[in-house]
């Protein structure tokens, strides 16, 4: 049950809940609508895709009845998504009070903090991009073809930012840096919302999120992948989804569904890790908030 004190939530801004996958964002969001009003907004990168309900954790069809719901389930897997249409979505929803809830850090600090214009890589280019970093000595050359000032920002040991920066420049004869130098006003300041970050015990979180998966396969998360197994493409963005890899490795007669199981617990696991280095390193000026199994409690500040 959770025993929330709402003089702790300013009902008068936008919401902004952040904190690793199964640690308690969904019901503090709802408690919130239900007690104060607001739309709920998806702020998960993995729970826009229509072809995962149960795998992604999304809504029940339950709480979505009871308080408006937005963003969720809405994008079919044939389609791409970034956090560049995610913003622009969550513009159309501006003129009433947001509760936008998720673990996709990258949405919430674009949202807050601004994101470049970058126009969208032509598919030939990222073709030539995945080709090359296959090569050997494949990611060296893409940071010897990216400008100074980007090779000097970014991570270079991140293939994958590596090659978003490389791709930036060759469709856009421009750095990624220069592109995010520009960056324009955020869609929600800071002054006009209040941002949590749910934190948690490691060892609580980690067995929340084995009994959370454990539940997802008993509600029929298994059979949502087995729907999906004539189309799976491990390179589309609905395929990232946490557990689903490893439940078509099983569907297609690799281990056993209990070694699934166990191998998407600690994939889960691993994305709850990523997700608090994320809310430490980027999201140091939120208010930190401590979930447990009486609920969710304010906590110092970071």
């Amino acid at each position: 049950m959770l025993k929330l004190d709402l003089t702790q939530i300013d009902g008068s801004r936008h919401l902004l809940i952040a904190g690793p996958t199964a640690s308690g964002k969904s019901a503090l969001a709802l408690a919130v609508a239900q007690a104060q009003g607001g739309l709920i907004v998806n702020a998960d990168a993995l729970q826009v895709w229509s072809c995962w309900r149960v795998l992604t954790a999304r809504p029940s069809a339950a709480d979505e009845q009871a308080a408006p719901h937005a963003l969720y389930g809405h994008v079919g897997p044939d389609q791409t998504y970034s956090v560049g249409d995610w913003l622009r979505q969550v513009g159309d929803l501006l003129g009433r009070r947001l509760i936008i809830v998720g673990g996709t850090g990258l949405y919430l600090s674009a949202l807050t903090r601004g994101l470049a214009d970058i126009p969208a890589t032509p598919h030939a280019i990222r073709a030539q991009a995945d080709e090359r970093l296959l090569r050997p000595g494949g990611l060296q050359a893409l940071i010897a073809d990216l400008d100074a000032t980007t090779r000097a920002q970014i991570d270079l040991k991140n293939p994958v930012r590596v090659q978003r920066a490389w791709e930036v420049q060759q469709a856009t004869g421009r750095g990624i840096a220069a592109w995010q130098a520009d960056t324009p006003p955020p869609l929600i300041a800071p002054d006009d919302c209040q941002r949590i970050v749910i934190t948690s015990d490691r060892d609580w979180l980690a067995d929340r999120i084995a009994g959370r998966f454990r539940a997802m396969l008993d509600q029929g998360a298994l059979d949502e992948v087995r729907a999906m197994l004539p189309h799976w493409d491990p390179a589309r963005q609905w395929a990232k989804a946490i557990g689903a890899p490893d439940l078509v490795a099983h569907l297609q007669g690799g281990p056993d569904l209990a070694q699934a199981t166990e191998l998407a617990i600690i994939a889960t696991r691993q994305y709850a890790k990523s997700q608090r280095i994320w809310f430490r390193n980027r999201m140091k000026d939120w208010q930190l908030w401590h979930a447990s199994h009486a609920g969710i409690h304010p906590a110092p500040m970071m």
